[in-house]
């Protein structure tokens, strides 16, 4: 799972990657007035100074511009304190801690974000986390791997997300700890 920082865009093309930053950027701008079920895509459009033709050459429709926009500050976060992942059990680690820091962010976020479902905010973003480190180590004959990334996905969430609504709670980095004791079963034991 060493690999699993690589960023949403998968290029470095300079204009691609500055039409991006300005729809999230657009987008993040909207959440501040309005309700995300209510912003449509003209309107991010709009805010971005691009048209909607870029918009689609960019993301299939407004969720997947909001699962980029978290995943980008789910990967901030991570390389904010500076974690890397030098091996599986690490990398969940690491994982687990960035969903407890995002969580508690989550707070102060000055948009919607904090109020977003989780199913289309930051879980999305640790399932493809995973999926990514499922396919580079595999997984046993018969496990479905995406189902795999699921399950962990939500078990980390849920876990921080106790964490969090804990008041007097431990530290992140005790909480990311016990978090891999207990998903590392789940996700391991169907490695190959």
């Amino acid at each position: 799972m060493a690999q699993l920082l690589q960023p949403e865009t998968g290029t470095t093309d300079p204009r691609i990657l500055r039409s991006r930053r300005m729809l999230m950027d657009a987008l993040a701008i909207l959440l501040i007035k309005k309700e995300f079920e209510d912003i449509s895509v003209q309107e991010i459009a709009d805010e971005a100074t691009l048209n909607r033709a870029t918009f689609y050459l960019h993301y299939p429709d407004k969720n997947a511009l909001l699962q980029a926009m978290t995943g980008v500050r789910f990967r901030d976060l991570i390389e904010r304190r500076a974690i890397t992942f030098t091996d599986c059990h690490g990398a969940l680690r690491s994982i687990a801690l960035g969903v407890c820091d995002y969580l508690a962010e989550s707070t102060g976020c000055p948009t919607q974000l904090a109020r977003m479902p989780p199913q289309i905010s930051i879980i999305p973003v640790v399932e493809d986390m995973f999926k990514e480190g499922l396919a580079l180590h595999g997984t046993a004959p018969g496990v479905d791997a995406a189902l795999m990334a699921t399950t962990a996905a939500w078990a980390v969430f849920g876990a921080a997300r106790r964490w969090f609504q804990t008041p007097n709670r431990i530290p992140a980095e005790e909480m990311a700890a016990k978090i891999e004791i207990m998903v590392s079963p789940v996700l391991f034991g169907a490695s190959q």
